[in-house]
């Protein structure tokens, strides 16, 4: 591979030998400057993912489309992980939830990744785009309408808005049922919050999602990966599932969290559509920074550095869209050039339906809550500390605040019916009131059942 060659020179306060730590609060008080201190390596730079754990991490924009799109000599199936199979890589780490293997189509190659990710990218290619954006509506209003009456007229958007609302979008497509959409939700936030038994959660409750389409299939994105010509087993179909999920809801809130507070932020040119904001996000801000873990079949060089085969290299989604190289040409790339969706074979295939979420997801924001802000600047907002994704931590916002619905009707009179269907929209499903007024008895079950509950105005 011939790649420019770039200055090895090593950086002031940059050390000569060991790999720079890409997790912790430095890292994530200001990745900028750590993909700043890479470059200085070349193409790519050795970094340790998580304690332990090395892997060579590339920033440059040519170099991570030359590894996305070379798949002969880039793999993706983990079980050729040098570290992994000589015992290297520290029990408990990190980093194997995010690069270990498991049979879906992320993970495979040849002709088992053209099986699988047929069958997914048909599937998704199915759902109808004008019942998207109604759902991710019918999402928002149920989420804001949990928050938009506290008579602070203050949120914090990330726990209570761009987080579950990706929960509650692909809970609907799977079609799943209340209870068994509950403990999906559970499942996958306990995974990516550490949650010991989280994952069994998840299995467990995608195990008896599938078992009902078998029994009773229907319109939804479980049944047609069932149904699909590839014949996929009920495994298959289960790995499938969480990879929609681990792969749509986090980054997904990521993106729903960085727009809106673009959008909102001091900085922000007012007229410009949300579309713009998105795709900042998607530029600026990757919502997958740093992950796609690679195998050389032999050793390549990047740059003026060679790398072994079969050990991991990153992509750096997030240096590779800042790459200073790509800064006089900006202008003239397409807005979709960014690589906030990987390219080649493995290219996310579900990026439109992700940016029409975002979009929808925003705009019903601003919507609904008309004089909504931030409560602290853009600027001093904070990053998880994750080398994973790149999202905020918290989103204060305020906004003035609703008056409390009232769900009341006149006995032996239709006069009511107004205000209860108006009522519907906007009553909350669940929780304590926030409002400190007296509050009907509101329906049990986790999020996806009270969402339910509310969608049917109960």
């Amino acid at each position: 591979m011939q790649q420019p060659r770039e200055s090895m020179e090593i950086p002031p306060g940059c050390p000569a030998h060991g790999n720079i730590q890409m997790y912790g609060p430095s890292f994530g008080a200001d990745p900028d400057s750590h993909y700043a201190q890479l470059r200085h390596y070349g193409p790519s730079a050795p970094v340790d993912i998580a304690p332990d754990v090395q892997a060579e991490l590339v920033t440059s924009y040519d170099a991570a489309l030359y590894v996305l799109q070379n798949p002969a000599s880039f793999v993706r199936d983990s079980r050729r992980w040098n570290a992994l199979n000589e015992g290297r890589v520290p029990a408990g780490s990190p980093a194997l939830p995010m690069m270990g293997y498991r049979p879906n189509a992320l993970f495979s190659d040849g002709a088992a990744h053209a099986r699988l990710r047929g069958a997914v990218t048909d599937s998704l290619a199915t759902v109808n785009e004008h019942q998207l954006i109604r759902q991710t509506q019918q999402s928002a209003n149920y989420l804001i309408s949990q928050f938009s009456t506290d008579i602070r007229g203050q949120a914090e958007l990330m726990a209570e808005y761009a987080q579950p609302l990706p929960l509650l979008v692909f809970s609907e497509l799977f079609g799943c049922p209340p209870e068994i959409g509950d403990r999906v939700i559970a499942g996958i936030s306990g995974i990516f919050e550490g949650t010991p038994g989280a994952d069994e959660v998840l299995g467990g409750a995608l195990t008896e999602l599938i078992a009902l389409k078998r029994r009773r299939p229907k319109d939804d994105l479980t049944t047609r990966l069932m149904e699909h010509p590839a014949q996929l087993s009920d495994e298959e179909v289960l790995h499938q599932l969480v990879t929609l999920l681990s792969g749509g809801t986090a980054p997904l809130a990521a993106a729903i969290g960085t727009s809106s507070a673009l959008y909102l932020g001091e900085d922000w040119q007012v007229g410009l559509p949300v579309e713009d904001a998105v795709s900042q996000t998607l530029w600026n801000y990757a919502p997958i920074a740093n992950y796609a873990a690679h195998y050389p079949t032999h050793d390549v060089e990047l740059g003026d550095r060679v790398v072994r085969a079969n050990d991991p290299v990153l992509i750096s989604f997030a240096a590779a869209n800042t790459d200073p190289k790509l800064t006089e040409h900006r202008e003239q790339l397409s807005a979709k050039a960014h690589l906030a969706f990987g390219a080649g074979p493995h290219a996310c295939p579900a990026k439109d339906p992700a940016f029409m979420i975002t979009v929808t997801a925003v705009e019903t924001l601003l919507n609904q809550l008309l004089d909504v802000e931030m409560r602290v600047p853009f600027k001093s907002l904070t990053w998880a500390p994750s080398p994973w994704s790149r999202t905020l931590v918290t989103l204060p916002i305020r906004f003035t605040p609703r008056a409390a619905p009232q769900v009341s009707k006149p006995a032996g009179s239709n006069a009511g019916q107004a205000s209860q269907q108006q009522a519907a929209v906007s009553a909350p499903a669940a929780g304590p009131s926030r409002t400190g007024s007296g509050a009907a008895p509101q329906p049990k079950g986790g999020l996806f059942s009270r969402f339910l509950a509310w969608t049917r105005g109960e």
